[in-house]
């Protein structure tokens, strides 16, 4: 998730109009509050909605970042109750995060939460309303360090390759609808939002749309992606799931709303991330996996995998379409767990006798 705070940059300054306009002043906040508690509430959470729109239209910020957002600062109004945004302390959030740490929070949670209080509080100085940010400085309770769960090469590509009709059958378009996907997914890394943006053929914006944000280049083997923060990127395709989606697009049925969905349900509709997570489970579940496999697994795998063959982090970085290296970084942790793995099952003096 992006940093809230990044906001400040010097790109930023130039306020939405819209968003200015729908911030009442001080004073108005004041009245609404003498007036009732729903009209104070409301008003104290007018400058929220304005800052969110801003993030939405002019930061062009994902709706689930947005909404994560809108939480965060929802829960703060209220934990905080009728005391004012300027008249909020250092000293009262850092008592509020030391609550939310309290009430057994995940740190990783917390963290994100004084994100979005950053970025609310540096945009309300840059509207006047604010001196300083009361949030600057406060850091979330340490967390363990996670690794993200990888499939071995041998249980990823078994979990994506096509399962083999029965003898005289023909392959349903679902089934092969759902193997291009798990390939494409393994292939290049995509988060299951990209994957279910994609389009194909590439449209251009006209009456019936925007332009394409996801595409499949076919000819050159490439898929290309608007990630989070709108940056977009390419990455390769590799012959498996070209192989998987030239059998997917043969059978596909045009979609419903007459869109260029590349992935389509049961009803011609535009795949959700949702039933991409359902039809996996299922499909990990016939397969007999001993573990629980969910498309962002995939996209582990993928990146771990990369790693180990070509220890290239830049590169993995780049195809991931990571903000930072320090993200992508952990699947060397996971590549250093492979090797010693490997190691302890190989070296005759691994293990003391």
């Amino acid at each position: 998730m992006a940093r809230a705070g990044s906001a400040n940059r010097p790109g930023a300054h130039r306020a939405d109009a819209t968003a200015a306009a729908a911030m009442p002043t001080a004073a108005k906040a004041a009245a609404s509050a003498a007036a009732s508690p729903d009209r104070a509430a409301a008003a104290k959470l007018a400058p929220v909605d304005a800052w969110l729109l801003q993030l939405a239209t002019q930061r062009k910020l994902s709706p689930h970042t947005t909404a994560a957002y809108g939480r965060d600062l929802r829960e703060l109004a209220a934990l905080s109750g009728a005391t004012g945004w300027d008249q909020l302390g250092h000293a009262e959030l850092r008592r509020l995060t030391a609550k939310l740490h309290a009430q057994q929070l995940n740190p990783r949670s917390i963290a994100r939460k004084l994100s979005s209080w950053r970025g609310f509080f540096d945009w309300l100085g840059m509207q006047g309303m604010l001196a300083a940010n009361p949030a600057e400085g406060l850091r979330a309770p340490k967390r363990a360090r996670s690794l993200p769960r990888a499939l071995s090469v041998d249980a990823a590509v078994q979990l994506v390759s096509p399962q083999v009709p029965h003898a005289g059958a023909s392959p349903e378009p679902a089934a092969l609808c759902d193997s291009a996907m798990f390939e494409l997914l393994y292939s290049s890394g995509l988060r299951v939002s990209e994957l279910c943006g994609l389009d194909w053929p590439y449209r251009k914006a006209g009456p019936d749309g925007p332009a394409s944000l996801g595409w499949i280049d076919l000819d050159s083997a490439e898929v290309t992606v608007t990630g989070k923060g709108n940056k977009q990127r390419k990455v390769p395709v590799g012959k498996a799931a070209l192989a998987a989606l030239h059998a997917w697009l043969a059978l596909r049925p045009p979609a419903a709303d007459g869109s260029a969905a590349l992935f389509l349900n049961s009803r011609a509709g535009r795949m959700s991330a949702r039933v991409v997570q359902l039809r996996l489970k299922d499909h990990a579940l016939r397969q007999g996996s001993p573990v629980h496999v969910h498309p962002h697994m995939l996209r582990h795998s993928f990146a771990s995998h990369v790693l180990q063959s070509s220890g290239d982090l830049r590169a993995v970085q780049d195809m991931l379409g990571h903000a930072s290296i320090s993200s992508t970084q952990v699947y060397t942790a996971l590549d250093f767990q492979h090797l010693a793995q490997v190691y302890d099952q190989a070296h005759p003096r691994a293990k003391l006798k």
